[in-house]
């Protein structure tokens, strides 16, 4: 529960501090795009400042190129020095729009360019009027035009002191706004270089922790991997002990049941030979007295001799199979393909195979080695497997799989069939001498093939579920 808490509080350190240095991060972003905003907006108006300046100094040129093209009129007498003159007309007219469209959004200079633009006017009709008269004068200087000329100076001087007034009024507005700005400049950059700092501080911090927290996971999850690793390397450990167990105990079980046929044979044989020479005497006493065969065992004692002859050698029989299918016999070893032994047997079973319309699956290894075993006695054991998986399965829908691999450097060969497979009880009793399922089966063939495996030093596994078919894999050594 402990490593649980802490965990949880490592983790919630971690996300608390990269949740903050994002934050903080978007914080100043967010604030970066608001001060941007506002210093496009103040440039913008320090713009328009510098704009107002420019045009009222090109107004002020423009009356001065005015002036200047009139007095050199009045001395030169010459038309062609009233072109300037002509031309600044034109020019103030398009300063002043300018002007007047730049302070559309403010009242106050509105109402100076208003004063300005009367001016202006009032400037341009004395000169018109100073023009009209010298001409009308043959080109002399009159005491109406000098008076016109005093009273056009103190008109200009009205409107250099206008323009005066709104240049000291955007130099004032300028510089505030430029003060304006470098300290929204600075604000910002000390906004964005705390929010930097702390963020990267955050991080720093949630890395470390995360990097603290990481190095003690993987410790962990390395001594977890270790752990994994021994408890896979001790179930299969106990897995291979187990299947060697289950060896044993099917050697010990096949001995027993060898040491236990052995005795049964030789106290059921012993009086069996009395009964069979009893027999023979009592036939060879009363051949000549008994009459011929008529049909009924009490009047023909013969008859009755007969059959205990044929159930003595039927019991003998018996104790024979049982003897051969749980005793050790000398083999005869052969090299030999377990594929082409596998084909051979199922040539064997060829018959069977096409009466009861079964289907026949192959999957055999093309790289695995040559097995060593006698090959007649492995034939009966395969065969018995595959002769018991037909039997087992319904005819026209069987479908019978063999399979060859190697595993562990062991010769692996496995024959499922799809049948109705064999319930629990019966599978731990599969080998037992005369146990079987089938109506006219004798119970011995398995114990016979589990024989012939086991003389070979292999061994035989059987897996079955109800409903879903058998399967049983041979292991035996390579050659």
């Amino acid at each position: 529960m402990k490593t649980v808490i802490r965990k949880f509080a490592s983790d919630l350190r971690i996300r608390v501090g990269y949740g903050t240095a994002f934050f903080l991060l978007l914080l100043s972003y967010v604030l970066t795009l608001y001060a941007n905003s506002e210093l496009l907006k103040q440039a913008r108006l320090v713009d328009n400042s510098n704009k107002i300046i420019l045009q009222a100094e090109g107004l002020i040129s423009s009356l001065k190129d005015a002036e200047t093209g009139i007095r050199g009129y009045l001395l030169m007498k010459d038309e062609s020095f009233l072109e300037p003159y002509d031309q600044s007309k034109t020019e103030t007219d398009s300063i002043f729009r300018l002007l007047w469209n730049e302070t559309l959004d403010d009242p106050d200079r509105q109402s100076t360019l208003n004063s300005l633009s009367g001016l202006l006017k009032k400037k341009y009709e004395l000169m018109d009027s100073s023009v009209v008269n010298y001409r009308r004068h043959n080109y002399q200087m009159t005491d109406p035009i000098e008076m016109k000329g005093y009273f056009d100076k103190e008109i200009m001087d009205r409107i250099r002191s206008t323009v005066e007034q709104i240049n000291l009024t955007e130099q004032t507005r300028l510089k505030e706004r430029s003060e304006e700005m470098a300290a929204r400049y600075y604000a910002l950059n000390t906004i964005i270089i705390a929010s930097l700092a702390l963020a990267i501080l955050l991080a720093i911090y949630g890395f470390y922790t995360y990097s603290r927290e990481n190095r003690a996971r993987r410790v962990a999850d390395e001594r977890v991997f270790e752990y994994q690793e021994q408890l896979k390397q001790r179930i299969l450990e106990l897995d291979k002990a187990n299947k060697e167990l289950i060896q044993m105990r099917s050697i010990e079980k096949f001995a027993s049941t060898g040491r236990i046929a052995r005795t049964i044979a030789h106290e059921v044989r012993n009086p069996l030979t009395n009964i069979n020479l009893a027999v023979d005497q009592l036939k060879t006493e009363l051949n000549e007295n008994v009459p011929e065969n008529n049909g009924s065992l009490m009047e023909n004692p013969g008859l009755m001799l007969e059959m205990i002859s044929r159930n003595s050698f039927r019991i003998n029989q018996l104790i024979t199979d049982l003897l051969n299918s749980t005793k050790f016999t000398d083999l005869v070893y052969k090299k030999e393909s377990v594929n082409k032994l596998l084909d051979e047997t199922l040539e064997l079973a060829k018959d069977r195979i096409q009466l009861n319309n079964i289907t026949v699956t192959k999957k055999y290894s093309d790289e695995i080695c040559d097995i060593s075993v006698d090959l007649e006695k492995m034939r009966i054991a395969f065969l018995n497997l595959i002769v018991n998986a037909i039997e087992a399965m319904e005819p026209g829908k069987g479908i019978l799989q063999l399979r060859t691999l190697s595993k562990e450097n062991k010769c692996l060969v496995v024959i499922t069939d799809n049948g109705p497979g064999v319930d629990e009880d019966s599978q731990s009793k599969l080998f037992e001498a005369y146990f079987t399922t089938k109506p006219k089966g004798t119970g011995l063939g398995l114990t016979n093939t589990q024989n012939i495996i086991l003389n070979h030093n292999g061994h035989i596994q059987m897996e079955s579920e109800k409903g879903k078919g058998t399967s049983f894999t041979i292991t035996l050594d390579f050659a």
